[in-house]
């Protein structure tokens, strides 16, 4: 076949499965396969694509068809700028949790080069402690996880990037015990509420580790936990920024004023208009 054809013929299939934004799976499937750049692709409509490539592509295709999502089957997910491995065993990067990164160049930018203490709870792939690490060069920055799996990821993403050397990864439940003060805490937490699993896109539900997605019954609770912990290692006039969950927001505010520890709430929308981080200075208790 073309390669006009077999794109053709992957989206054609994609389309079929219903499956969101078809055609640039196919396109991306395809030139994994054919190890290609787009420019490549449309350049060359009627090149023949070798039997064993056209194989291999779409067994891609039948793997996106039955809901894999196309970043565990490429292996990588790009998140602020940066090419990030990704497997079933940690979340995809997706684009509104670089508004973590956002806010937090946003509440301590004035000390970028400062040497920063900072804790990034639930790393997943490493992507929000590895941004943070090329944003602010001389920060010190331990990245934590419940998944030694997801951990084994977020190192080799570390060492791929280079700031292998300023992060330090402990398999833990949130804050390691004993851990330092911290400048700044970030977390994106799981915050799917058990109840709402059913709600999720296939690709969602059926593939991302659910130990990453779902934050209780309500989708709340490990918030308060975070909060609570976050007190104790913060310094004074530290900042916490959360990834906030869609319609949590009152809730995780409620919880920072019944601690009368928390100062400048302030919660970011994302490009949808949905709150969707959450930044607050620690204090102490009033």
């Amino acid at each position: 076949m073309q390669t006009r054809d077999t794109l053709k013929e992957g989206i054609s299939r994609l389309n079929g499965a219903s499956v969101l934004s078809g055609a640039l799976a196919a396109e991306l499937l395809l030139l994994h396969t054919l190890g290609r750049d787009r420019t490549w692709l449309y350049s060359h409509p009627e090149d023949a694509i070798p039997p064993t490539d056209g194989e291999k592509y779409f067994a891609l295709i039948a793997r996106r068809a039955a809901g894999e999502p196309t970043q565990y089957i490429l292996g990588k997910q790009e998140f602020w700028g940066l090419e990030f491995e990704v497997t079933p065993a940690v979340l995809i990067p997706r684009p509104e949790t670089e508004h973590i990164i956002e806010v937090a160049l946003e509440r301590i930018g004035a000390h970028r080069n400062d040497q920063l203490h900072i804790a990034d709870v639930g790393t997943g792939s490493g992507c929000i402690a590895i941004a943070l690490a090329k944003e602010f060069p001389n920060a010190q920055i331990l990245a934590t996880d419940i998944s030694s799996a997801a951990l084994d990821v977020a190192k080799r993403n570390a060492a791929r990037h280079k700031v292998a050397d300023r992060l330090r990864f402990i398999e833990t439940d949130l804050i390691a015990t004993g851990s330092a003060s911290f400048d700044l805490i970030v977390s994106n937490p799981p915050y799917v509420a058990l109840e709402d699993a059913s709600t999720l896109q296939r690709e969602i539900r059926e593939h991302e580790p659910e130990i990453a997605l779902f934050g209780g019954p309500t989708g709340v609770e490990i918030y308060a936990r975070l909060i609570k912990q976050a007190e104790s290692h913060l310094v004074p006039g530290g900042a916490l920024i959360l990834e906030l969950g869609y319609g949590t927001d009152e809730r995780v505010r409620e919880m920072l004023d019944a601690s009368r520890a928390w100062t400048n709430v302030i919660i970011t929308n994302d490009l949808a208009g949905i709150p969707r981080v959450l930044c607050a200075n620690f204090s102490q208790p009033k």
